[in-house]
């Protein structure tokens, strides 16, 4: 019997962005590991500069996740003149104002897109191994019941509308748990929910394929990095659950 945490990603606006190529921005259908590990390393209270600290918190991440609402994906045109003075401040936390920085701290007008989801919820999994290591759930499961700073769904303006964690469960496998856990408000009862969950739980799921994801992130160079293989399938939700 495993122990882990459940998260529900609700909000208007959500995006789990992969490889950035030229002013495109994109956004998976599944948020990816080094998402997940920034969300959790921000509720911490971890720094950009704790390039360690973040890579080992993203190798130990264990998750699975179910798409509850798809939504729908919309694109932001954005254009921007990062020479204006204004524009060297970044966003505020509590009060401390952090400088613009990361790859495009660069002057002069700027044109890109990026792509959302609208009105999606999905419902995640998540533990830690080995669990004897520090942070542990526990120290998480605090860290998001009361995060150091602002939480928000992979970009800043895409704060979550309901409480992030959902509770503590257990159960035999990641997937498991999503099987067994309520299904969100709006959700069809009984329709196959699209979902991602580790290679090495339930390799013989019918309807399921393996796939390539190159969702892990260089915390020093800022980049996404490397490939791991996941399991993307459809899942039913036990008949036990229902819309809370």
């Amino acid at each position: 019997m495993g122990d882990m945490l459940i998260l529900k990603l609700d909000a208007p606006l959500m995006s789990f962005g992969g490889v950035i190529v030229d002013e495109q921005g994109i956004t998976r259908l599944f948020p990816g590991r080094a998402m997940l590990t920034g969300l959790c390393a921000n509720a911490l209270g971890f720094e950009h500069r704790d390039f360690d600290r973040l890579e080992a918190l993203q190798r130990r991440l264990r998750y699975a996740v179910r798409c509850d609402r798809p939504g729908k994906e919309i694109v932001d045109y954005q254009t921007v003149d990062l020479g204006q003075d204004f524009m060297q401040r970044g966003w505020t936390t509590r009060g401390r104002i952090e400088k613009r920085g990361g790859g495009n701290a660069a002057t002069g007008t700027h044109i890109r897109f990026r792509r959302f989801l609208a009105y999606s919820f999905y419902t995640v999994a998540l533990t830690l191994a080995p669990a004897e290591q520090t942070p542990t759930l526990d120290d998480l499961e605090a860290a998001l019941r009361e995060p150091a700073r602002p939480l928000f769904i992979g970009r800043k303006p895409c704060l979550p509308s309901v409480p992030l964690l959902a509770g503590r469960w257990q159960a035999p496998t990641l997937l498991q748990a999503l099987e067994a856990h309520p299904l969100a408000p709006g959700a069809s009862d009984g329709s196959p929910l699209r979902a991602w969950w580790p290679a090495d739980e339930d390799t013989e799921r019918p309807k399921s394929r393996l796939i390539p994801v190159t969702d892990d992130r260089d915390w020093h160079n800022q980049i996404h990095v490397g490939r791991r293989w996941i399991y993307e399938g459809t899942i039913h939700v036990r008949p036990t659950a229902v819309d809370d």
